[in-house]
């Protein structure tokens, strides 16, 4: 068993998940978690691209989720039994940056990866809400579950910003995954909402059921059962 080491610079130094990274080096935010076999080190994950000459192919699968709902991925298939599932952040996508960045390093390698649009975001189908973290949990849920069926193994669940409090509520929830890595998740959900949408936003989506915020985004009253309950 060896141990999978990244050196993300995606968080400063000021950040509070840079002050507790038990890893402290001189300016990155280190993950460490144990994979068979294998080593990734990635000091700079943003220059990583895929190398075709290793014949690294991407195949988009769709996979239904308990609503009956499409989830559209890509699979950067290498061949290993084992397959990392990237969950993507807040009015983000399977085609974020990050993620791409994340896959490639995997994928380099020699590990599959797959990443996905959350419903209601990218490709995927059903309706986009605010919080929803239940339902994109259970999202995910039901990846692990079709590479299962497949005879593959999802050794480890990687989220980026809000897709990082998801795999944590995951791992809260299901029993299945081993390793969890939380990149940059929010820590205080409750912080900075108030500024965003007003101190009485709870009061008004309790009255009416909804706040509309623009930009075609609705506000529930199942967002603050997912946050504050």
């Amino acid at each position: 068993m060896r141990t999978l080491l990244h050196n993300f610079n995606f968080v400063p130094q000021d950040s509070p998940y840079y002050k507790t990274s038990p890893f402290p080096t001189s300016s990155f935010f280190n993950v460490r978690f144990p994979i068979k076999n294998n080593q990734i080190s990635c000091n700079k994950a943003k220059n990583l691209r895929m190398d075709p000459s290793k014949g690294i192919q991407e195949q988009r699968i769709v996979i239904p989720n308990r609503h009956n709902e499409k989830l559209v991925g890509l699979l950067h298939e290498t061949g290993s039994t084992d397959i990392v599932v990237l969950c993507h952040g807040f009015r983000s996508n399977k085609s974020n940056q990050i993620m791409n960045n994340v896959a490639a390093a995997i994928q380099k390698e020699g590990i599959s990866a797959f990443r996905f649009d959350f419903s209601g975001n990218g490709e995927s189908e059903g309706s986009f809400y605010y919080g929803n973290y239940n339902h994109e949990a259970d999202d995910l849920h039901s990846v692990v579950q079709y590479f299962s069926n497949k005879n593959r193994v999802v050794p480890i669940i990687l989220g980026h910003s809000k897709g990082g409090d998801v795999v944590l509520l995951y791992a809260s929830k299901y029993h299945d995954v081993r390793n969890v890595i939380n990149l940059s998740g929010r820590y205080d959900l409750k912080k900075g909402i108030r500024e965003r949408l007003g101190e009485d936003f709870l009061e008004r989506i309790k009255q009416q059921g909804f706040i509309d915020v623009g930009d075609g985004i609705v506000i529930s009253f199942w967002f603050s059962c997912d946050v504050f309950d």
